[in-house]
């Protein structure tokens, strides 16, 4: 079996669950194509260490460059901070690596495009981790849209909020940062436009206010520090269909977790989705005595792949991190050659320029035209 080399740069919420997927791939798809943990690297050299043991890399550094010279290393997973995305990926792609970067691509839309014209510069394979895409309902709701069966779609509803920034008193750090990007709008809304476009569903203009609920968090020393980007974000749009639709976005919720839902309308019937509960889906069908029409909600099973890779028997249900081991298969198949579902470069600047258009449009106030080029 042919062997691919993996480097890891991070060792928070993400990188261990990249690190999770890197582990489980193989044992949960096969294929030709296996990892090997080559390098982790961390800023702190002694935590570096403790998560390559305990993550399965055989080597670690608080030098994240010591991979761009590694022979043994043919891809590196970055999730790091937005904002040290693109000199990382950039780096990683000049020294002849395929790069996997978690979403965003970048705090800004100016790096963003540099990585893309060195991605477009090196050959290598590029990939953004996008992994609510691959869960099996989402790819159901998908195909439901996409072959017609809820009719032409007229409207989009999404909206994603959580809590970790819901207490006023939560000390101010990297979230808090105008050097990671706007805030909710990037953090969350890249997800909700990659939704709308699995599903062949683009936008063409966009009005967006984002707020601050709490204008300042203690640091610290338990002083007063200026929030420098934004909580919570509404967005409305309209679709090059002729439909439209809405976002809403909050990191400050209180009691919401991970509250992904989406809803999509059409002329013949609606799906819904919420990712607290990601192993169901909501479907309406208007046809039949109108008396019996109503939701009709589907368990998650081995009839919807990838899900009877992991498991023979529905209503068992996926978790996130099993999400992204779908991801990583589809990675690995690309790189193979063979047909995958994947984000990569030239896809996520398209969802960056969109997120740029609202940043313009909450700056002006007024509706902005998203780039089509």
């Amino acid at each position: 079996m042919e062997k691919i080399g993996v480097g890891l740069i991070g060792t928070g919420f993400m990188g261990k669950c990249h690190a999770l997927a890197w582990n489980s791939v193989s044992s949960i798809f096969g294929g030709e194509l296996k990892p090997e943990l080559v390098m982790l690297a961390a800023v702190d050299t002694q935590v570096a260490a403790a998560r390559a043991q305990d993550f399965g890399f055989a080597k670690s550094t608080s030098n994240w460059r010591d991979m761009l010279a590694e022979p043994e290393i043919q891809i590196i997973s970055i999730t790091t901070p937005n904002q040290f995305h693109a000199e990382m990926a950039i780096a990683a792609l000049e020294a002849g690596k395929h790069v996997y970067c978690e979403k965003p691509m970048s705090s800004s839309l100016g790096s963003a495009k540099e990585m893309l014209e060195v991605a477009r510069r090196s050959g290598r394979k590029t990939f953004l981790g996008y992994n609510y895409m691959q869960n099996p309902m989402i790819r159901h709701m998908r195909d439901l849209v996409k072959t017609g069966d809820i009719g032409e779609v007229f409207q989009c509803r999404i909206e994603l909020d959580e809590d970790f920034l819901a207490d006023p008193q939560h000390e101010w750090d990297l979230t808090c940062s105008a050097a990671t990007g706007p805030g909710a709008l990037d953090d969350f809304g890249v997800h909700a436009i990659a939704m709308l476009d699995m599903m062949d569903l683009k936008i063409s203009k966009v009005m967006c206010r984002m707020a601050r609920p709490y204008k300042t968090r203690p640091d610290q020393e338990g002083r007063s520090k200026p929030v420098e980007n934004y909580d919570t974000t509404n967005v409305l749009f309209e679709l090059t269909n002729g439909g439209d639709g809405s976002f809403l976005f909050n990191r400050a919720a209180w009691g919401r977790k991970c509250h992904f839902v989406i809803e999509v309308f059409g002329s013949k019937g609606s799906v819904f989705f919420d990712q607290e509960r990601m192993n169901e889906l909501s479907i309406y069908k208007a046809e039949g005595p109108l008396a019996g029409q109503g939701y009709t909600t589907i368990l998650s099973g081995p009839t919807h792949t990838p899900y009877d890779c992991f498991m023979p028997v529905a209503g068992h249900g996926l978790g996130f991190n099993d999400l992204k081991t779908i991801e990583v298969n589809e990675i690995l198949k690309n790189i193979q050659g063979k047909e995958s579902f994947v984000v990569d470069f030239e896809k996520g600047i398209e969802y960056e320029a969109a997120i740029n258009a609202m940043i313009s449009s909450h700056e002006t106030s007024t509706w902005i035209d998203v780039a089509s080029d």
